[in-house]
């Protein structure tokens, strides 16, 4: 077991780790963080995604010892004061139906606006083509982000 020390939605956590403890594990077995959901393992579908260092990364593929002084934001740690304005567009358009694959592709958009926040409908769609959504599909999402994006002055 290794100690492993790092900030989780801006709080200092601390937690013992086997070497081959997924992150994905870890936040939701040990920490009680159940935003980001096993999906296919493999890094493919998004539905682990969470901000590692302000970057989407898929947790299912980050080993629990690699965080050792980084900082984990997870979809509880945007949220914890309420809903944000993007989620707010998400409920407008009715964007999720069984809601499985919505932190990964929150979490992802919040990345991708950040670092483009006037971005056209093309980049939205290739910014959340590698998180899978099997309900609701693209069209609602998409429109969620692009009338977000036109209300906020982009």
């Amino acid at each position: 077991m290794k100690k492993v020390s790092f900030i989780l939605n801006g709080e200092n956590r601390s937690v013992y780790v086997e070497p081959n403890d997924l992150l994905l594990d870890v936040l939701r077995d040990k920490l009680g963080i159940k935003s980001p959901k096993y999906g296919c393992g493999r890094g493919d579908c998004g539905t682990c995604t969470v901000l590692l260092n302000g970057k989407s990364v898929r947790s299912c593929l980050i080993l629990a010892v690699e965080i050792d002084g980084q900082e984990i934001m997870t979809l509880e740690g945007i949220s914890k004061d309420g809903l944000t304005e993007l989620q707010e567009y998400f409920l407008k358009h009715n964007s999720f139906q069984c809601g499985y694959c919505t932190p990964g592709m929150t979490l992802t958009l919040e990345e991708f606006l950040k670092k483009n926040p006037k971005p056209n409908e093309e980049e939205v769609k290739e910014a959340i083509s590698g998180n899978l959504c099997r309900c609701t599909g693209y069209i609602p999402i998409i429109r969620a982000v692009m009338e977000y994006v036109k209300n906020r002055g982009g």
